[in-house]
């Protein structure tokens, strides 16, 4: 157990969490208005290279969530292998537990990864809307979450830890121009969808038990809440997927489709004339 695990006051932090939760409303409308106002200022500018500051920011990043998911993915099987699916969805032990702090530090690393937006602005790369809507909808829901300590946290945070252990890890390698397998991108991005499957999953559990009467540390709203938040972010991913990697396989075919249909009608217009 780590020092820091150890010496973490939770009840301090909660109180703490729940006197700043409405900065993360105040942090989101001066995120986008920097972000809008960034992009005004770079439109007739060449974008920045800024490589060396955007590996170290990924790689800080990638290492952050590498050691999150270590320390926080035992938790998630134990309940899940001691204590059964209920248990684990519902109990909320893990914010006042040794791990408590690695909640805390998840929740409030989401203010300082709206950062992934400036340098897509400043090195003028697109910004879709499932990249701002993801960042600030996420903030919110995170800081007002945390003081209620809601169950299905313990989910929330382990799968975000993993994936984004992955997802920084290769934006750093290509951040150094590495050339990286499509294979690569194209799993992280399924396992984004696999991360909103499971959200909405858990939530629409934890919805069901309330419904029924069960004790579970997470209220109806809330419950809600998550379940609209991961169904948007599942459309969204499912739609940049389709975008980024099955639309254009789908185009090349029916270009080769079409290639080929082509060089048959000129071949039997070929045949006709030598018939003729």
């Amino acid at each position: 157990m780590l020092y820091i695990e150890k010496t973490f006051d939770a009840e301090s932090a909660q109180k703490w969490g729940d006197s700043i939760k409405h900065v993360s409303l105040v942090s989101s409308v001066i995120y986008i208005i920097l972000t809008f106002g960034i992009k005004s200022y770079m439109r007739d500018r060449p974008g920045f290279q800024l490589r060396g500051p955007l590996f170290c920011w990924n790689v800080t990043l990638a290492v952050f969530s590498i050691i999150g998911s270590i320390r926080t993915i035992p938790d998630l099987v134990g309940a899940l292998s001691n204590e059964g699916w209920t248990y684990s969805i519902c109990d909320s032990s893990v914010y006042t537990g040794h791990l408590g702090i690695w909640v805390f530090v998840f929740v409030y690393s989401k203010l300082i990864e709206l950062g992934d937006t400036a340098f897509i602005v400043l090195r003028k790369q697109q910004l879709t809307f499932l990249h701002s809507y993801h960042h600030v909808t996420v903030l919110i829901y995170c800081f007002y979450s945390y003081p209620q300590h809601v169950s299905c946290g313990r989910y929330y945070m382990v799968l975000n830890y993993s994936v984004h252990s992955m997802m920084y890890s290769y934006f750093a390698f290509k951040a150094l121009r590495f050339r990286i397998p499509k294979f690569i991108s194209v799993s992280i991005t399924s396992l984004q969808i696999f991360q909103m499957v499971v959200g909405l999953v858990v939530s629409l559990n934890v919805m069901v038990l309330r419904y029924r009467g069960q004790e579970c540390h997470q209220t109806m709203e809330n419950a809600v809440a998550a379940v609209l938040m991961y169904f948007s972010y599942f459309l969204l991913f499912v739609h940049f997927f389709y975008k980024a990697y099955a639309a254009p396989v789908l185009a090349k075919k029916v270009e080769s489709n079409g290639a080929s249909s082509e060089a048959k009608i000129v071949g039997n217009r070929r045949g006709a004339k030598k018939l003729d």
